[in-house]
């Protein structure tokens, strides 16, 4: 798939409390197809200790006016400085990049988003749902401040949410909550993003119930295009770039997940 680099001007920079943002970037061309999972990867100025561009994934996509957004979590010098960013500023990013989701092999689909994890699951959630899919989105936190605008989802699915703490849905992991209690587990596919325990426990879990799984994983992509090797990750056929050949993977292709 053909790769692009863009500026694109801030047009919303939403902050939603302290440790998230949704950055609305427009391009001034016409945006190619993006798929559920792709990811960018964003020039950041103005942070001196920020050297290499930062991967995000795809949140929204809004073709008609040209605008991509991008849900970030502050952890570092680079996301403070992003989060800083105001209508006018302007950011450079190389897109669309990585392997997407699939779709499943059915029509019943449950999507499961860990903190920040979530950011590719509204993308992939309104395809889904166009292709006429029943969509599940279980969103979870450690604390109700990591769930994260858990309406924009309810469109085009049935939304669930969990935290540790019980602060807001149910209390416990994710793979914890009663959605799970259904021995059957009647999804054709289950997709994952967040922390690595998170995703393994559910790839664990879909496992013993025969549902395939797909995960995203969140390997540091420093080059984007599998020239630095950085995200390397281990797999059944041998040392794959998560860059190139994911984020997304089947987690049977993964080795030491199951």
């Amino acid at each position: 798939m053909k790769k692009f680099m863009h500026d694109f001007k801030v047009v919303r920079n939403d902050i939603i409390n302290p440790d998230y943002f949704v950055l609305y970037l427009q391009c001034s061309e016409p945006l190619p197809s993006i798929e559920p999972g792709q990811f960018a990867e964003v020039l950041v100025t103005g942070s001196p200790s920020t050297y290499l561009r930062r991967p995000f994934s795809i949140y929204d996509v809004d073709y008609e006016n040209r605008v991509v957004s991008i849900l970030i979590k502050s952890v570092g010098d680079g996301t403070k400085t992003l989060s800083c960013l105001s209508e006018g500023d302007t950011v450079n990013m190389i897109y669309p990049l990585g392997r997407p989701f699939s779709d499943p092999e059915g029509s019943d689909a449950l999507l499961i988003g860990g903190g920040v994890g979530i950011a590719p699951m509204l993308l992939l959630a309104k395809s889904l749902h166009s292709k006429g899919c029943n969509v599940d989105v279980l969103i979870g936190g450690r604390t109700e401040k990591d769930i994260i605008e858990p309406w924009v989802y309810e469109p085009f699915a049935r939304v669930f949410i969990s935290t540790d703490d019980g602060s807001r849905g149910e209390k416990g992991l994710v793979t914890q909550h009663s959605i799970f209690h259904n021995k059957e587990l009647n999804y054709n596919k289950i997709y994952a993003c967040g922390p690595n325990p998170m995703m393994k426990a559910v790839a664990s879990l879909a496992y013993s119930r025969n549902v395939p799984c797909e995960v995203s994983l969140e390997n540091l992509m420093a080059c984007g295009i599998g020239a630095c090797l950085c995200c390397i990750v281990e797999t059944h056929e041998g040392n794959k770039t998560t860059c190139v050949e994911g984020p997304v993977f089947d987690s049977r292709e993964l080795a030491g997940w199951h």
